[in-house]
């Protein structure tokens, strides 16, 4: 049977033949290899894109295989995703600004935290939906605001 390339934490590993794996139920597993057993869990699984997220003895592991098509993939550039540009954050509904976050000239990208908003007695962060640089920020801690007022633009 042929090697298989694999990404595991990031680094490229070539597998080869020699380990067992022995399967409990859907989720959990043990691997026998060179004569050490380790227990393993599937954590997180993402078929579509041969992803996993494994914890193997207590260490969480991200695998991911590579398949025939990903050099391709990455030679024309089209792993790299595209994140949309922020023009602005609206208040999504009426509360208390609780904190900012950021600050005038930040660079955020994409699932930053940008600010904190007390709405019905519930405190919601507000995350980057995008990449981009804080231009102005019209609020601040302890402001109240209306649905849909603009808090923060972005260049």
């Amino acid at each position: 049977m042929a090697n298989r390339t694999w990404n595991i934490d990031g680094k490229e590993v070539v597998g080869n033949e020699g380990s067992i794996i022995h399967w409990e139920d859907d989720t959990f597993f043990s691997i026998s290899y060179n004569g050490n057993t380790f227990s393993g869990e599937i954590l997180e699984e993402n078929t579509e894109g041969n992803f996993l997220k494994l914890k193997i003895n207590h260490r969480v592991f991200t695998v991911q295989k590579k398949g025939e098509l990903d050099d391709l993939i990455k030679r024309l550039g089209l792993d790299v995703q595209k994140a949309r540009a922020l023009k602005e954050i609206e208040a999504p509904m009426p509360g208390r600004i609780v904190s900012v976050v950021v600050e005038i000239g930040q660079q955020v990208k994409v699932g930053d935290d940008i600010l904190s908003l007390e709405a019905m007695k519930m405190e919601n962060v507000l995350k980057a939906e995008g990449e981009g640089v804080v231009k102005s920020i019209h609020i601040k801690a302890d402001d109240i605001v209306e649905k849909g007022a603009v808090l923060i633009e972005f260049d």
